[in-house]
């Protein structure tokens, strides 16, 4: 018989360290500016974002949890399709003809500031790569 597993539960408030050094990596990839950085994360006030920055940690809100993982898959994505990491990090700011981005790039898009801009371009690169899971 398989001892029983006893696993606590991750609370959203457990993630603010880990999802906010990958988003701040990830920022540094893309080469985001401040202000791109804020509207992907929701629009928080300078003064809690500049917070962030400096403590790479911090209380998130669901919401915020929820863009970070957008775009966490966003960069895992593009790091399968495009082998060389320079060419997947660049793809975020190439105009793209594809109905979704209507000739700009996935960048605008996803600085409408709405998180389902983030799901939708999170949705088209998954079924580049095949994948609809």
């Amino acid at each position: 018989m398989q001892p029983a597993i006893h696993a606590e539960p991750i609370h959203a408030g457990d993630l603010g360290g880990p999802a906010l050094r990958a988003f701040f990596a990830l920022a540094e990839r893309w080469k985001l500016r401040a202000a791109e950085q804020r509207t992907l994360l929701g629009e928080p006030p300078e003064s809690t974002y500049f917070k962030w920055k400096k403590q790479q940690d911090g209380a998130l809100s669901r919401d915020v949890i929820e863009r970070i993982s957008y775009l966490l898959g966003i960069w895992k994505d593009l790091q399968i399709l495009f082998p060389d990491p320079a060419q997947a990090d660049a793809w975020i700011r190439k105009p793209n003809d594809a109905p979704l981005f209507g000739g700009h790039s996935a960048l605008e898009r996803m600085l409408s500031g709405n998180v389902a801009d983030l799901y939708v371009v999170r949705q088209y690169l998954d079924a580049q790569r095949g994948w609809n899971g």
